[in-house]
């Protein structure tokens, strides 16, 4: 009862944001804040929005696993590059030609069919990302406390969405970057509080704490040895990491909305830059948890469940500890839920926002409608994103079995690579594309990639690609689209203006 005291309560909090956020709030308030957000606001809410509920039950599983351990920091640092190329070359490009929606960049570079493909591919993107993410909430809701109600897995689901609607279908992205403030002010909390009440029960002071973590089993950072063979090598993730944050947050209508919504192109790389900085020393806590909570596994030799090929599932590891009320009272597992929830919904509250902006402005054109018209389309289409995102879950509940983590960095590899291609070969050439030629690229490109990818140890002498997956994708689509364009008829002046 506790627990969905919890509940209830944090959503009427986000609800009351919602109605106040929401009143008098236009198709410009719901897919840009009337471009007012302040960038501080924007910066501390994308902590939560990029983190999520994977980082928060997922990065701390991986330390456990004596392959990984702190390898991710490595990703992390490549992800910190990027956000500095999203800040200094793709978003000057947005702000420069105001859209609303990033793909339009597309359009005006290569024409309508470019223009759809990459909203395509987003569309393909954050539906599985966020549901993914959805899916691992919705798993642990359902572990800790719908199960013993005897309420189905899918009612869990239809719950979780549900909510997510009612405080999003109003203002839109308005609401999204006061509510993410909100739900990151809550998982930073929790993250912290978490490390101080395991460190107690563990007899750590914060020196003693520090000097444990860095100096135990499972503080290997970086790993050079053997790069064929080696999924971790430190080249592998840093790079990796980079052209998936640019895939993920440069690329992604989803992250870049809160960006656009600053007043200008200064805010919003101030924004960039600040939440990158922000962002490596939350992964950083996150791990430093994972190997509080290992510890304590081994201390109090707590068993975790075995998923069906017989490997422990990490992933629970944090929610089973949190929840051990005889340990630790109620405190951890209130602290523990409220940041779950706030990391989860953060994140999957921005995707349905953004799907909804992205069909209707890439595909429904409601800029072009009359405007009495406008409201009532974008309020279908955000009920049918919702609808969209639930049967997504349950497919992906059916068919996946592997790490939160790995799930997202595995189908962001397969899914992103062709927008970086697309994006990068109109940034850096002053080619003109074959539209043909450009679907049948970005078809066959993570096609190509998913199979050398799987096959690589066989084909290439052992080879572990790892997170270099999206580089190959991106870089097959980059060769291809070459193959596939012309010189462009446009003069160098009007393609710089452009692209």
């Amino acid at each position: 009862m506790l627990i969905l005291s919890l509940i209830i309560a944090y959503f009427l909090v986000l609800l009351a944001i919602s109605w106040f956020t929401g009143k008098k709030a236009t198709n410009k308030t719901f897919f840009l804040a009337n471009k007012k957000a302040p960038w501080y606001l924007v910066a501390f809410g994308m902590v939560g929005a990029s983190l999520s509920g994977i980082t928060f039950i997922s990065v701390p599983g991986k330390v456990g696993n004596p392959l990984d351990q702190m390898s991710y920091l490595q990703m992390v640092l490549g992800f910190g590059l990027g956000y500095f190329f999203i800040a200094y070359v793709l978003m000057p490009v947005y702000y420069k030609m105001g859209v609303t929606s990033i793909y339009q960049y597309l359009e005006e570079r290569f024409g309508l069919v470019a223009y759809k493909t990459g909203a395509f591919y987003f569309l393909l993107s954050r539906s599985i990302g966020a549901s993914i993410r959805l899916l691992l909430v919705a798993t642990v809701l359902q572990e800790i406390l719908f199960s013993a109600w005897g309420i189905p897995f899918w009612i869990t689901v239809v719950f979780s969405i549900l909510l997510i609607w009612v405080y999003t279908f109003r203002g839109g992205i308005k609401t999204i970057i006061f509510t993410d403030t909100l739900q990151t002010a809550f998982m930073l909390i929790s993250l912290i509080l978490s490390m101080v009440l395991i460190a107690q029960h563990l007899d750590l002071g914060a020196l003693e704490m520090s000097q444990l973590i860095m100096d135990g089993p499972y503080s290997q950072i970086w790993q050079f040895n053997d790069f064929w063979t080696n999924p971790h090598h430190f080249s592998k993730e840093f790079i990796g990491g980079f052209f998936i944050c640019i895939g993920m947050t440069g690329m992604d209508q989803d992250m870049m909305q809160k960006n656009l919504a600053c007043p200008n192109i200064k805010d919003a790389q101030k924004n960039m830059i600040s939440f990158a900085l922000v962002l490596i020393v939350v992964n950083g806590l996150f791990m430093a948890l994972g190997a509080l909570l290992f510890m304590y596994q081994a201390d109090a030799g707590l068993v975790l469940p075995l998923n069906e090929a017989g490997n422990a599932k990490t992933d629970l590891l944090f929610p089973l500890v949190a929840m051990d009320s005889d340990v630790f009272g109620i405190a951890l597992g209130v602290f523990f839920l409220l940041g779950l929830i706030a990391a989860a919904y953060s994140s999957a509250d921005s995707a349905l926002t953004s799907l909804t902006t992205s069909v209707c402005i890439d595909f429904l054109d409601i800029e072009k409608q009359a405007e009495e018209k406008q409201m009532s389309i974008r309020k279908r289409v955000h009920v049918l994103m919702s609808l969209l995102l639930f049967f997504i879950v349950m497919i992906l509940h059916a068919i996946l079995d592997m790490s939160a983590i790995m799930k997202v960095i595995f189908l962001a590899g397969l899914t992103y690579g062709p927008l970086i291609g697309l994006f990068i070969f109109g940034l850096y050439t002053k080619r003109s594309l074959n539209s043909i030629g450009l679907l049948v690229v970005v078809v066959i490109s993570p096609v190509a990639s998913y199979l050398l990818f799987t096959f690589a140890d066989v084909l290439l002498g052992g080879l572990k690609m790892g997170a270099l997956l999206i580089l190959l994708n991106a870089g097959l689509t980059y060769l291809g689209l070459w193959l596939f364009s012309s010189k462009s008829k446009l003069g160098s002046e009007q393609i710089i203006k452009q692209g």
